[in-house]
């Protein structure tokens, strides 16, 4: 991962909000959610061409994965790629809302 991207920022709008980074040309990577109670579904997750190959689509999903095991929350990755990361990430299993079969 580059050290050297800027943070990420959490913006939140009512039950609405995102992680979001800013580039330095104006480009924005994003992954939007919904809070329902003490769970965040993760719905979208965007990363333009600017910052392809720099690992911040896992960065923002690491996030929000810090911040939901902060406040005791759990997460539903409905996003595909956020779900390809839990996936590739067992030890965030205590955040992932286990999902009745």
């Amino acid at each position: 991962m580059n050290d050297q991207l800027p943070q990420i920022e959490l913006e939140e709008n009512g039950p609405k909000g995102r992680y979001v980074l800013h580039g330095l040309d104006g480009a924005e990577a994003e992954m939007t959610f919904t809070r329902v109670g003490k769970q965040l579904i993760i719905d979208h997750t965007g990363v333009p061409d600017a910052f392809r190959g720099q690992g911040v689509g896992a960065r923002l999903v690491a996030r929000a994965v810090e911040d939901a095991r902060a406040a005791g929350q759990k997460i539903i990755p409905l996003c595909p790629f956020a779900a390809a990361q839990f996936q590739r990430h067992p030890e965030w299993a205590d955040v992932l809302k286990q999902q009745r079969q």
